[in-house]
């Protein structure tokens, strides 16, 4: 299980979003914590460290950490 960490601006955003929109997010960032390769996408060139989230409303960029079993959400996109 990874854990999860979050920047303070992508957390804000995170937080601003819409009921519906902020669990869809919240769900697939859980599911991420249990195998992050699986349920995320390559972001720009897939180097296996950082990797994308996407959902139907939002996209979150993240740094994956191996060594220390952490994601760390960079940036999150409310697509609206």
């Amino acid at each position: 299980m990874y854990r999860l960490k979050y920047d303070p601006a992508a957390e804000a955003v995170h937080e601003a979003m819409p009921p519906a929109a902020s669990e869809a997010l919240t769900l697939a960032l859980a599911e991420a914590c249990r195998d992050p390769h699986a349920v995320t996408e390559p972001y720009g060139e897939d180097d296996g460290v950082v990797r994308m989230i996407v959902t139907k409303q939002a996209f979150a960029v993240l740094l994956i950490g191996q060594a220390m079993k952490t994601i760390t959400v960079l940036q999150v996109t409310y697509l609206g």
